[in-house]
C-alpha cells in the first residue's frame, strides 16, 4: 500500500464513518481490506483504491463495513449494567410513573448484545411489568443490523458476558446455536444509522447508550455528537458512555451522575450556544478539528 493509498482510505472513511485513522494503523487497514479485495476479485489495496475513486458506491459501503470495528459482548462491563438496575431503572419508573412508558437508544448497536443486554433487564425488573418500552438499535453497518435482528448466536457469543440463568431463561438452543425469546427480540427496533448525519428524526430519548464507539472520533466530531445527543435526551434522561469515553473537556451539555462513573445527566443550568437548535450538517461535523 503506497502512502497516497493509504491517505485516501483515511479521508474516506473519515468522511463516510468518523473513524478517525493514525498515521500508523496500515496495518489495520491492510488486514481488513485485502481479504476484501480479493473476495471482489481485485488484486490488492492499489487496485481496490482505484475502483474506489471511480465512485464504486457499493464498493465503497463494503470498506466502510469492513474497517468498522464490531467488538461486542452481553453486558459488557458489567458496570454500566449494574448502574441501569440499581439506580437508572428506578428512578425513571419514578419519573415516569403516570405515562409508563420508556424509550431508549442504543447507538452502535453492533450484532445486538447491548441492546438485548438491556432489553433483559428491563424485562427482568418488576416496575415496569405492563410498561410500554421501545428501545432503538442503530448501526451504521446493514449487514451487523440483520444479525441482531434474528437474535441468534454461537456459544462462543453467549459465553461471552451473559450469565447462565438469563441464558436459560430468555434463549432457546437449536443444535450449536442460541437465539433468543422472541419477546425479547420484540422490543427492539433496529434501524440504519450514521452517527456523523442528523439523527433528530429518532424522537427523544429517557436513556442512550452510546458506549465505546466515540473512541473512534477526533475531538471535533465527539463535540458535534454530544451536542446533537444532548437535544434528544430528556431535561432527566441519562446517557451511558464507554470506560474510555467522557465529555469532560469536550461539552457542557452533559453533567456527571453523583456516584455512578460513566453515566451522565443533561446539564439543564447551562447557556444554550448560538444555533443549538438545529443539527450540524455532516461536513462540519466531520472536518471540525
Amino acid at each position: 500500500m503506497t502512502p497516497s493509498d493509504y491517505e485516501f482510505l483515511r479521508k474516506i472513511l473519515k468522511e463516510r464513518s468518523g473513524l478517525d485513522l493514525s498515521s500508523d494503523k496500515q496495518y489495520l487497514v491492510e488486514s481488513r481490506l485485502i481479504p476484501l479485495a480479493r473476495r471482489v476479485g481485485l488484486s490488492g489495496i492499489g487496485e481496490l483504491v482505484q475502483k474506489l475513486k471511480a465512485g464504486t458506491e457499493p464498493l465503497t459501503s463494503e470498506v466502510v463495513e469492513a474497517m468498522t470495528t464490531n467488538e461486542t459482548f452481553f453486558f459488557r462491563d458489567k458496570i454500566p449494567f449494574d448502574h441501569l438496575n440499581e439506580a437508572v431503572l428506578p428512578a425513571l419508573v419514578q419519573a415516569r410513573a403516570s405515562r409508563r412508558a420508556l424509550r431508549i437508544w442504543c447507538a452502535a448497536s453492533s450484532t445486538g448484545q447491548e441492546p438485548y443486554s438491556i432489553a433483559m433487564c428491563v424485562k427482568d425488573f418488576p416496575a415496569l411489568a405492563g410498561w410500554r418500552v421501545e428501545i432503538v438499535a442503530t448501526d451504521l453497518s446493514q449487514d451487523v443490523l440483520e444479525k441482531s435482528k434474528a437474535g441468534i448466536y454461537s456459544q462462543f457469543e453467549v459465553q461471552r458476558g451473559l450469565p447462565i440463568q438469563m441464558l436459560v431463561k430468555h434463549f432457546k438452543q437449536t443444535g450449536e446455536l442460541w437465539q433468543l425469546d422472541a419477546d425479547i427480540r420484540g422490543m427492539v427496533q433496529h434501524r440504519q444509522l450514521n452517527l456523523l448525519q442528523d439523527f433528530s428524526h429518532l424522537g427523544t430519548f429517557d436513556l442512550i447508550f452510546c458506549r465505546n464507539v466515540l473512541i473512534y472520533f477526533d475531538q471535533g466530531t465527539k463535540v458535534g455528537i454530544f451536542e446533537r445527543l444532548s437535544r434528544l435526551l430528556e431535561s432527566d434522561g441519562v446517557l451511558a458512555l464507554g470506560a474510555a469515553e467522557s465529555v469532560v473537556g469536550l461539552s457542557d451539555a452533559f453533567k456527571p451522575y453523583p456516584e455512578r462513573r460513566g453515566l451522565y445527566l443533561p446539564n439543564t443550568a447551562r447557556v444554550p450556544r448560538a444555533g443549538a437548535g438545529s443539527a450540524m450538517p455532516l461536513r462540519a461535523v466531520a472536518s471540525t478539528r
